[in-house]
């Protein structure tokens, strides 16, 4: 049953009023996937650290599908796993092996992206990987690294390698599996995502076609330097965000809970 927005959704008093803003905007995130088909069961995972406590970052709760994701039944964790304070649901460990390695060590990588939608892995997959040929590739030109796939990534070893093949880029590649975005805020990371996720729409739509039109460096610097992503006077995909949880708030905005 949706909640209107004229009830007001309490915060409870457990959580400091910076922390349960990042929850909200997290839960708002994981309802935002869900909503544009980016959700993959329960698996998959959107992790963003907590203000003001070092060490100590959210995650979703293993067992519910986005669309059930609320402020107050994300999980924070530690860099090891260990859960932080109460929580009714456990939590993926595939979801802690390489968010926390980055959240532990890229300074800027306050939210962290992973999903495994069709054209994003099937471009992962591809021994070309990302091409530059379309409007929205070109905005990431620089900008993406590669991980070779190790396999399920549970093994805390392999999150000190991914942290290394990222090099700090903020778009990374696990080759054989699936993209990861790494942004110094919620909306930074999701623009990152769409931009991605878009471009690899286009690349397969093209290669059905045939070969692909190449562009130039100049014009590949260009892009990128143009690129309202990465524009801090529109909030650096704020905008985008914000719009999209507008929509969300129309649709279901139980998530504020």
């Amino acid at each position: 049953m949706n909640v209107s927005l004229n009830e007001p959704f309490a915060r409870p008093n457990r959580f400091s009023r910076e922390e349960w803003a990042a929850r909200v905007q997290l839960a708002a995130a994981y309802r935002i996937f869900a909503h544009i088909g980016w959700s993959e069961l329960i698996y998959n995972h959107i992790s963003l650290r907590v203000p003001g406590e070092p060490g100590h970052f959210l995650v979703n709760p293993f067992g519910l599908h986005y669309q059930e994701v609320r402020a107050s039944n994300l999980v924070k964790i530690d860099l090891d796993g260990n859960i932080v304070d109460h929580s009714d649901w456990p939590i993926n460990p595939a979801g802690f092996t390489f968010h926390s390695a980055i959240h532990a060590t890229i300074s800027d990588a306050h939210c962290v992206m992973h999903m495994h939608t069709t054209p994003t892995m099937a471009v992962c997959c591809s021994k070309e990987g990302l091409q530059f040929s379309n409007f929205y590739a070109a905005q990431l030109y620089g900008k993406i690294a590669y991980h070779d796939f190790e396999g399920i990534t549970v093994h805390l070893d392999e999150g000190r390698r991914i942290v290394e093949s990222a090099n700090g880029k903020p778009v990374l590649l696990l080759r054989n599996h699936g993209p990861v975005t790494m942004g110094a805020t919620v909306a930074s990371a999701f623009s990152l995502m769409w931009i991605l996720h878009r471009a690899c729409e286009v690349q397969i739509a093209t290669r059905s076609l045939g070969e692909s039109i190449e562009i130039s460096t100049a014009t590949l610097d260009s892009c990128v330097r143009d690129s309202l992503t990465f524009d801090p006077l529109f909030g650096a995909g704020q905008d985008v965000f914000d719009a999209m949880q507008r929509l969300i708030d129309a649709k279901d905005p139980s998530y504020r809970g």
